[in-house]
């Protein structure tokens, strides 16, 4: 049973004032800032280049590693790096080896041409997205880690807390991306973005060195609990040997947490949460895969995209994702993912306003401030309850088995956003309309078993 308690308001705002906290807010901006990589940057150095709408749309399919990356999560929990490992822990160890991978990407992009070379280009953002994902495994277990198993109202402000990181990553990640680019391409560079790149390269940098601050606990604990789960499956077996072993480890490794989860949820609402994982956020993964496109062609430049999209958001989302996370807590889970819901198509048709007015820049820092408003909400809601729901023997696993289930609902089905734009001949207004719609099969799950979760807020 999940529990999350009412407290007054300086009782919840007096979490956010923990240590804990501030490590957290770093991890979820080591998670968020790779997506500015292979999204908006990614996205407006094709766009730049020449591209069309329906190429940059299929290249988002990169993304698609993040709803996957539960395949290898069971690897990332019991695998250790070689000397890393040892030296700075077994997260650490693992984030680190992804963020150096990354940093040799940025790399190699700062040298390539995305019109002779689209094909490269697009396999260093895979290469990109498979370590950003992979690295998430980490950062959420590390996260999740950083808070005691019984301590609710702090698993809900650290909820907050990530997303905050996240959007934070993201955001400023994107301010210096743009007005990089834009100064750059001022002063007359032709390789403006690839020189763009070398510049987010030393953001990298700098996370890993903030990441030496961050502490690790739990794995004896962890691995207790993952040998006395492997020690029953060897019990099966009449003999030892060295097959069996492998059975066993395997068996320990991936069947462990899978089964985990339904044994603890019931098969059924198991499949439900997983269906209302998967389609939750589809809506606003339409929008915003193609929002920077859209913004582009109704005549924003990329300082007034950074102003308002990415500098005024990020103000706009830390402050209502903090509110967000003192509504999760006061009201529940459930209360708070129907109020994202509602609020998510309701701030899509906004777009749709902005679509079918002239350009005004009114209108597209209210369009931009309530969507990120709700994004806050959403967002926040979704990693509390998942991260509530995750047993701590298999953290990394399960919360990755969620989260990316989720991701796969926006990567798969919202490539096809730059495709579904085309075919409505850009009419960006009745796009806008589609992805309002794109939330309501969500809602209606979570309607069916909302009583059957057993959520008890107190």
């Amino acid at each position: 049973m999940i529990e999350i308690k009412k407290q007054s308001l300086s009782e919840t705002f007096s979490i956010y004032f923990d240590v804990r906290m501030l490590k957290i807010l770093l991890l979820g901006a080591i998670s968020g800032f790779p997506w500015v990589l292979i999204g908006s940057s990614l996205s407006l150095w094709l766009k730049e280049d020449g591209l069309s709408r329906s190429t940059i749309g299929w290249a988002g399919l990169i993304f698609g590693v993040y709803a996957f990356n539960y395949l290898w999560a069971p690897l990332i929990d019991r695998i250790q790096i070689p000397i890393l490992t040892k030296k700075i822990g077994h997260r650490r160890a693992w984030i680190v080896l992804m963020q150096s991978l990354i940093l040799i990407c940025l790399v190699l992009w700062s040298i390539l041409n995305p019109t002779q070379n689209l094909a490269m280009v697009i396999t260093v953002g895979l290469f990109i997205a498979i370590a950003s994902a992979t690295q998430d495994i980490t950062v959420d277990a590390l996260r999740i880690e950083q808070i005691g198993e019984h301590e609710g109202k702090s698993m809900a402000a650290g909820a907050a807390m990530a997303v905050v990181g996240w959007w934070s990553g993201y955001k400023l990640g994107g301010v210096i991306s743009l007005f990089s680019a834009e100064y750059l391409q001022n002063l007359g560079f032709e390789n403006y973005w690839q020189l763009t790149f070398l510049i987010l390269g030393v953001l990298v940098i700098l996370m890993n060195i903030g990441l030496m601050f961050i502490s690790e606990g739990g794995s004896e604990e962890r691995k207790k609990k993952q040998k006395e789960d492997d020690m029953l499956i060897s019990n099966k077996f009449n003999s030892k040997n060295i097959f069996t072993d492998l059975l066993t480890w395997i068996g320990g490794t991936v069947s462990g947490p899978i089964v985990s989860f339904f044994k603890k949820n019931g098969f059924k609402i198991a499949l439900a949460i997983l269906g209302f994982v998967f389609l939750f956020k589809v809506g606003e993964a339409f929008l915003g895969r193609m929002s920077i496109i859209f913004y582009k062609e109704i005549g924003f430049s990329k300082s007034d995209i950074a102003i308002y999209s990415k500098t005024l958001g990020w103000v706009t989302t830390v402050i209502f994702t903090l509110l967000g996370g003192l509504f999760v807590i006061r009201s529940g889970v459930l209360k708070a993912m129907f109020l994202a819901g509602i609020l998510m198509a309701s701030t899509n048709l906004l777009f749709t306003l902005l679509a079918w007015s002239d350009k005004s820049e009114i209108l597209f820092a209210i369009a931009v401030i309530f969507d990120d408003i709700a994004a806050a909400f959403a967002t926040v809601a979704f990693v509390a309850f998942i991260s509530l729901l995750v047993d701590r023997a298999y953290t990394a696993t399960q919360y990755a088995l969620l989260a990316s289930i989720g991701t796969a609902g926006r990567t798969t089905l919202a490539s096809s956003s730059g495709a579904l734009v085309d075919w409505l001949n850009g009419d960006w207004g009745i796009f806008f309309i589609l992805t309002a719609i794109m939330v309501i099969p969500s809602l209606i799950i979570l309607w069916v078993i909302k009583n059957k979760l057993k959520l008890s807020e107190k």
